[in-house]
C-alpha cells in the first residue's frame, strides 16, 4: 500500500492543502493521504499558533467527505518539539511491511531538508514528494544530492498544483474582515467565523 503524509500546522487548513493531497494521491496512486497535524513543530516555535484542538478539528472539517484523506493526531500527544523522523518511525511499524511512505513537501522545505534532524533516515524511511511553490525556484537536483547524498534516488517531482495560498495570508484576511470563502473549505470558514478565530 502506498501512503502519503502531508504534515503541517494547518492553521487553518486551506484549499491548497486539499489540492496538493489530491494531486499526490492521483498521480502516485496513493491509497490514502494522512494529514499529520503538528503539535509543537520544532521549526515553527511560534506562540501565536492556534491550540492543537482547534487545528485538529479544522483539519477534520476540511477532509470530511474526501475519500482517502485521514487526519492524524499522532504528533499532538507530546509537549516536546515534533521531528519528522520520529513520526516516520512510529508510522512504519503500524503501516505494514508492504507499505511505502511518501512524504509530501514544498520546494521551499526541500531546500532545507539536509538541515532537518536525521535527514538520511528520513529518505531511507520515505520517498520525498516535491510540490512546487510559486514563490520558490525549483531546487537543483545536483545540489540536493550534494547536500544530502542518496536523495535524488528517493525523490519524486510533481508539476502541480500551483496554488498560491498561505495560512498566514488567510489569518491576515480574517483580521482585516475580508472574505476567505474561496480559500478554505466551507466547514472551515464557518468554524473560523463562529469561533472568532484569528480576530486578534
Amino acid at each position: 500500500m502506498k501512503v502519503g503524509i502531508l504534515g503541517g500546522t494547518f492553521d487553518p487548513p486551506h484549499n491548497a492543502h486539499l489540492e496538493i493531497a489530491g494531486a499526490a494521491r492521483e498521480k502516485l496512486g496513493l491509497e490514502r493521504v494522512i494529514f499529520m497535524v503538528a503539535g509543537n513543530p520544532r521549526l515553527k516555535n511560534n506562540p501565536a499558533i492556534s491550540p492543537v484542538g482547534e487545528r485538529l478539528h479544522m483539519a477534520r472539517l476540511a477532509t470530511t467527505g474526501k475519500p482517502g484523506f485521514i487526519v492524524s493526531d499522532l504528533e499532538t500527544h507530546s509537549d516536546k518539539p515534533t521531528r519528522t523522523v520520529e513520526t516516520l518511525r512510529q508510522i512504519q511499524p503500524k503501516a505494514g511491511e508492504q507499505d511505502e511512505l511518501y512524504f509530501i513537501m514544498g520546494w521551499d522545505n526541500l531546500f532545507k531538508l539536509d538541515k532537518w534532524y536525521r535527514p538520511a533516515e528520513i529518505i531511507d524511511r520515505s520517498i520525498i514528494v516535491a510540490i512546487p511553490r510559486p514563490d520558490c525556484p525549483k531546487p537543483s537536483t545536483d545540489q540536493l544530492e550534494k547536500d544530502l547524498p542518496g536523495l535524488s534516488r528517493r525523490l519524486v517531482w510533481l508539476d502541480g498544483p500551483w496554488m498560491d495560498i498561505s495560512a498566514s495570508d488567510i489569518r491576515q484576511r480574517v483580521r482585516n474582515g475580508q472574505d476567505i470563502g474561496n480559500l478554505v473549505p466551507p466547514g472551515v470558514a464557518t468554524y473560523i467565523r463562529e469561533k472568532g478565530l484569528y480576530r486578534k
